[in-house]
Parts: structure tokens; sequence; C-alpha cells
């Protein structure tokens, strides 16, 4: 028997305004929506098996104090390396792919879901999904608002940037886009114009 369910994917560059649009649909529409962000999280906390790992590949340095992930100085390390980026990710999207995987199987089929997924590309998690949302902005947007929210400088912003797949390519591969480069007001009206064809 198919499925009945909207399976919305919010996907996006780094900084364009997916927690925004999320956050939105939840106090809006009170759809259900499933970070794949807290997931990843979820996968490294202390004396998990991937936590046990990293530490193991970059030394108890890369712990805090308390115990837990030293995830500014983790972030320094993949966003200038690709290939341990590349090692972290081969650890972390097998757990989050799981995780995902369970609230489809559990959910109803009468459900909308939204699956909040930053690497939803890039970590080739598109088949879970069926409907794919791209928020985009101008890169020098995006450069600001992470130095703002991450108080980086501009390297580490256009590192972090770089990183992703081009911001154009995912706009490319979106089924419906959401220009976040004006007001918050106008981004709400964009997605309760998508939301109508769902009558929620």
């Amino acid at each position: 028997m198919s499925r009945k369910q909207a399976q919305i994917g919010i996907t996006g560059g780094i900084a364009t305004g997916k927690s925004t649009v999320t956050e939105y649909l939840e106090r809006r529409y009170g759809l259900p929506v499933f970070d794949a962000d807290v997931y990843a999280r979820e996968a490294v906390q202390p004396e998990s098996p991937i936590f046990e790992r990293v530490v193991q590949r970059y030394g108890e340095s890369i712990q805090l104090p308390e115990g837990g992930l030293n995830r500014q100085q983790l972030g320094e390390i993949v966003f200038n390396h690709p290939v341990e980026r590349q090692w972290l990710e081969q650890q972390i999207h097998p757990y989050v792919r799981d995780r995902l995987y369970t609230i489809l199987n559990q959910s109803s089929p009468q459900d909308t879901l939204v699956f909040s997924i930053p690497l939803l590309f890039e970590a080739q998690m598109t088949h879970l999904v069926e409907e794919i949302w791209v928020i985009y902005c101008s890169e020098e947007q995006q450069i600001e608002r992470l130095m703002n929210r991450n108080h980086l400088t501009l390297d580490q912003a256009q590192m972090r940037i770089n990183s992703q797949m081009p911001l154009d390519e995912k706009v490319q591969r979106g089924d419906r886009l959401l220009d976040n480069s004006s007001t918050e007001s106008e981004l709400f009206q964009q997605i309760d114009r998508l939301l109508q064809r769902y009558r929620l």
C-alpha cells in the first residue's frame, strides 16, 4: 500500500534560514519537524561509539573538561581538512539516516512530516522525502549572518560555506524555492502559498 504522507525536506546553504522556516512550520501549522542536526549531535554524545571513535582519532584534547565534545575545536579540524570532514560524516550520517527511517516507519500514513536536513543532497538522503524545499539568499547575506550568529571571522565563515555543495546547485535541484533575502514576513508569505496545496 502506497504512503499518503507528505514528507517535506527542508535544506539550503548554511545560514540561509532553515531554522526560521521550520520554526514557522511548527508554530503556525503545528507540523512535526525532525532536525538532522539534532540527531547528529545525539550521535556524538559522551560514551557513544561514535564519540569514542572521534576521541580516538583526534585525542583527548577534543573533549571538554566536563566530558562532552569540543565542537568548536572539531569544527576547526573538519572545515579546514576535507578528508577529516568526510571521515566524520561517514561516522554520523548512517546514524542520522537510521533515526529518520525510524520516524518514517512509526508515523501515521496521514501525517505531513517535515525533515530539516542541511546536507540532504550531500548525504544522499533525498529518497527520504517527497518534496524538497531549498531556502536561499545571497552569499554576502550568508557570510554576514554566519559571522554574527557563530562569531566567526570572514575566513572562517567563507570556509564553512565552501565546505558545502554550492547553493546554486541546491537551488537547481530543489522542487520548491524559498527566497530569504528580504524580510521574515515575505519569507512566511512564500511558505503560506506553498502550503495551500496541502490544505493545512
